[in-house]
């Protein structure tokens, strides 16, 4: 259980894809490649039972029967897992000239309708897939499916967010394209996912307008981790008591080197700012891969 928010991750369930033939080399590449403890007919449905804790957390000290000093060797040996899962998943990316971006945000910042929206944009520039996190439903993926997208459904259960066994069996079912750009849509929340890295390039952190412009002092190890703020909602400022620059400045008091981009995923304002970012960023992860120079 994490020592933050309570959850347990035992009841996630990775999503079958039903169009999936399971004869492509992804598939059976990375479930050897991952020296997970269950067989392939597991992956579907795989258990979680580890216990979750947290970095820096005040509220650790308060687990019933665990000393602080068990709590954090708990800790420790939960996050080194994870990063050992993290590495495999990057490297299987970076073999593949994927780009990964984990999309994080608190619930309502308009996370998936801004993920429609850059999709519809990137067109058929290059391939795009996405792997969506949630507690319950498959609202998500079936509206990023909706536009002709790839996308695969993660149910966390009570978990309050994703880590890297997750998404490597989700890998594992998607197998995304080589040379596109997997988006990862965490669980919303701005406490727990910051602690797991999932593989990924880039962590990009939405927050919308209608949302206080201190939550990056509130929430400081999420933007800290964050190479890009997403700063959604714009359209709605004449409408909101929400300020802009003191919004980055809370920014940037936590992460320095933080970038930020306002953007309106419903009237479409920086979006094409947001798209130049990724084209630049996707073209830096495909340097040194030639054979995807077809596909650049």
């Amino acid at each position: 259980m994490c020592t933050v928010c309570g959850c347990g991750g035992h009841e996630a369930k990775v999503e079958r894809r039903q169009d999936a033939g399971h004869g492509h080399d992804h598939h059976d590449h990375h479930h050897d490649h991952h020296h997970h403890d269950h067989g392939h007919h597991d992956h579907a449905h795989h258990d979680h039972d580890h216990s979750h804790t947290h970095p820096d957390s005040p509220q650790r000290a308060h687990a019933p029967g665990l000393t602080p000093a068990r709590m954090v060797q708990i800790e420790q040996d939960i996050l080194a897992k994870n990063n050992s899962f993290a590495a495999e998943n990057r490297a299987f990316l970076a073999e593949r000239g994927i780009l990964a971006l984990n999309l994080l945000s608190s619930p309502g910042s308009g996370k998936t309708s801004l993920l429609v929206r850059s999709i519809e944009l990137i067109g058929k520039r290059f391939p795009v897939a996405v792997i969506e996190g949630d507690q319950a439903t498959a609202n998500d993926a079936d509206r990023i499916r909706a536009t002709g997208t790839p996308a695969l459904q993660i149910n966390t259960g009570k978990g309050c967010h994703l880590d890297a066994h997750m998404v490597g069996h989700a890998l594992a079912e998607l197998n995304p394209a080589a040379g596109g750009v997997l988006f990862i849509e965490n669980v919303g929340n701005l406490v727990c996912p910051a602690a797991f890295d999932l593989g990924e390039a880039h962590k990009v952190v939405v927050l919308s307008v209608t949302e206080g412009e201190d939550k990056p002092l509130k929430y400081p190890d999420m933007f800290h981790a964050a190479d890009l703020l997403l700063l959604n909602k714009v359209d709605l400022l004449p409408h909101v008591d929400f300020d802009v620059e003191k919004a980055l400045a809370a920014a940037r008091r936590v992460n320095p080197k933080i970038k930020m981009l306002p953007v309106s995923a419903r009237s479409g304002e920086g979006l094409d700012h947001w798209l130049d970012w990724l084209i630049a960023t996707r073209q830096r992860e495909l340097a040194g891969h030639p054979a995807l120079d077809r596909v650049a």
